[in-house]
């Protein structure tokens, strides 16, 4: 019976071979072309392009202002801590230098054979057993129960403190976790917003850069010459928190940055008013009801301006219209009018001189 073989296919050649290779490469490419069509970024328009960016900028910066107040709430925590655990070694010494007390008593006793049952037990290896025993203290002598009674009171505050610096560490470290969650998303929104800036042309990025001023897009440091002069403010304090805002112009924007060399936005109203001798809150959400609030018609240079509805954005107002503010990553502090964004009220630090 004859087996039954597979034909050997023979190479092709000659024209055939070209036709075959030409088929092969015009399929790839189609193939290739259909890839890159479904996994292409969309393309946007300049404006399309701005609109997303201005929206992951304002994201970021709500970010921003919650990662500047965990960021307070943990320094604020590591303080706490650090005072708990320096009351925790003083009251240590305390009970060691009153422990010592009752040894000499003990010893002075033991010398002359007459010590004292209760002492014996105070110390022995578990001195808390004997603490918790009422009748060993009222068989002390008068002196000696009140000093038994003084440790084991230091005792308790002690243990106290060292609880409540455990708890203090525990929050501490829950904060933390939370301060680098909050700076990994404002990273994130600030890279896809660069992402984004980075389809725009030359010219186009240029002229996003430079809007702000309300005006035109001269370079900051024309503006800032044209605009120096007398600031008409409600008292000294506010005119200095203006001045301060006037010498900041030009200065780069970096998030959680309160200066002196750059600022987030509310980093920049704390500087100029720490500057005027006032203590401002650190986050624009705590700063709003810092001092009396003021509607847009009685604004006055250098009452706070909080915009948007999260209160994620704040200036110091400056008069006709404008404020001095810190926009956004690559942007620098700079005057604006407060009508480019959404108004959201206005505070008022100072009142008079």
């Amino acid at each position: 019976m004859a087996a039954h073989r597979k034909p050997r296919q023979r190479p092709l050649t000659g024209p055939a071979a070209r036709t075959a290779a030409t088929l092969a490469l015009a399929g790839a490419a189609s193939a290739t072309a259909f890839q890159g069509v479904g996994n292409a970024a969309p393309r946007l328009t300049p404006a399309q392009v701005r609109a997303q960016v201005d929206a992951l900028y304002r994201e970021a910066e709500t970010a921003t202002e919650k990662y500047d107040g965990a960021k307070e709430r943990t320094a604020a925590s590591e303080k706490s801590l650090r005072s708990l655990r320096d009351q925790a070694a003083r009251r240590t010494e305390q009970l060691n230098t009153a422990r010592s007390a009752l040894g000499s008593t003990a010893s002075a006793q033991y010398r002359n054979g007459s010590i004292d049952p209760s002492l014996q037990v105070f110390l022995s290896s578990a001195p808390a057993r004997y603490l918790d025993r009422a009748a060993y203290v009222e068989r002390a002598g008068d002196q000696q129960a009140a000093r038994v009674a003084g440790v084991r009171r230091q005792m308790g505050q002690l243990a106290q403190l060292r609880s409540e610096a455990d708890s203090a560490l525990s929050g501490l470290r829950t904060q933390q976790a939370g301060l680098k969650k909050q700076k990994t998303t404002v990273q994130s929104k600030i890279r896809a917003a660069e992402a984004l800036l980075s389809r725009l042309s030359a010219p186009e990025r240029s002229r996003y850069e430079a809007r702000g001023d309300g005006r035109s897009a001269a370079p900051q440091a024309a503006t800032r010459s044209a605009v120096r002069g007398p600031v008409a403010a409600p008292g000294s304090r506010a005119a200095r928190a203006v001045a301060f805002a006037y010498s900041a112009l030009g200065k780069p924007y970096a998030w959680g940055a309160t200066g002196p060399s750059s600022f987030d936005c509310s980093g920049l109203t704390q500087a100029a008013y720490r500057s005027a001798g006032i203590s401002l809150p650190r986050t624009t959400y705590t700063q709003i009801n810092s001092g009396q609030r003021v509607s847009r018609s009685e604004l006055a240079p250098g009452d706070l301006v909080f915009f948007f509805s999260g209160i994620s954005h704040v200036g110091i107002y400056v008069g006709e219209g404008r404020m001095i503010h810190a926009p956004h990553p690559g942007a620098p502090v700079r005057l604006a009018p407060i009508g480019q964004m959404p108004f959201a009220g206005a505070t008022r630090p100072v009142s008079g001189t």
